[in-house]
């Protein structure tokens, strides 16, 4: 019982992770319709400047603070030089411009920070496990992403749900044309929700690069999980978005550690260990197609954020 708990919350971590990369995405989905593939190399670029900082200035805070403020400009210089000539124009062509921009980034990280990649060391207090429950540690630092993600996502439905620029962003989902007819500059709001969209991605790669290790290629496997998220939770639907992650968060992760065992009853050991994890992504796509069939408009459709 302990041990499912423990992986409970290992789940939630992984949903907030999700969710971070998830919210950005569908903002930007959902708002400029635009297909981002690169979306993972904001969460990779975020990760590295993260390490760079943390290194420069000793400081695991302020690196990770200084590298999100590098992500935000990362991401407005992107839209302005790169992502705007893509507005207007089909899927398609976002999807092969995105996928150019992800292969640019990918060599551009190699030749600035090389192959080998970096690692990020925690501080000393985040390296201890607190009790959580009667018999329950867990690591200080996987709570200190769930809580942090919770705090993240409450400002961001505030600033989506309760503000002047949230109220612009959601009618600009709803009918760009009549909000550029109303005299707001479209553009500028596009320039501002992209570079939220890459500073949420650019925090994601940051908080769980001490876990992993940073290197090229790194946001590509969870991006696609990001954009199921998305399909399941509601293109365009912050609530959905969060709600959909750790969905998804705790499927991935149950899965792939209790699957195992349970295909070991049937199959050989090592069988058991390949197949319980491809079990437990098929479970997350399965979960997806019902979506599409019963409810393709998403769990939590954008009208309803």
């Amino acid at each position: 019982m302990l041990y499912l708990i423990e992986q409970c919350l290992n789940g939630m971590q992984l949903g907030m992770l999700l969710f971070l990369l998830a919210a950005g995405l569908t903002l930007i989905f959902g708002i400029m319709d635009l297909v981002n593939l690169a979306h993972g190399s904001l969460y990779m670029l975020g990760a590295y400047f993260a390490a760079t900082f943390v290194e420069l200035t000793d400081s695991f805070l302020a690196g990770i603070g200084l590298g999100l403020g590098a992500t935000l400009v990362a991401g407005i210089v992107l839209e302005m030089i790169a992502i705007r000539p893509l507005y207007g124009r089909d899927h398609l062509d976002h999807v092969l411009g995105t996928f150019g921009l992800l292969i640019f980034f990918n060599e551009f990280v190699r030749l600035i920070w090389g192959p080998a990649g970096l690692t990020i060391s925690l501080p000393s207090q985040m390296l201890t496990a607190v009790q959580v429950l009667p018999g329950v540690y867990y690591p200080l630092y996987r709570l200190v992403i769930i809580l942090t993600t919770l705090v993240v996502a409450l400002l961001l439905y505030i600033l989506v749900m309760r503000t002047r620029i949230g109220m612009l962003i959601r009618a600009g989902a709803s009918n760009r044309e009549m909000v550029g007819a109303l005299g707001v500059n479209i553009k500028l709001l596009y320039t501002l929700v992209f570079g939220l969209g890459a500073a949420l991605a650019g925090f994601a790669g940051m908080i769980q690069a001490p876990l992993a290790f940073v290197q090229i290629g790194m946001g590509e496997n969870i991006l696609i999980l990001a954009f199921v998220v998305i399909i399941i939770g509601g293109i365009g639907s912050i609530r959905g978005a969060f709600v959909a992650a750790i969905i998804v968060g705790l499927i991935d992760t149950m899965g792939r550690v209790f699957l195992p065992d349970l295909v070991r009853h049937f199959l050989s050991y090592s069988a058991g260990s390949s197949a319980g994890p491809a079990l437990s992504s098929m479970l997350i796509y399965t979960l997806m197609a019902l979506v599409l069939i019963f409810r393709p408009e998403g769990l939590f459709p954008a009208s309803s954020k």
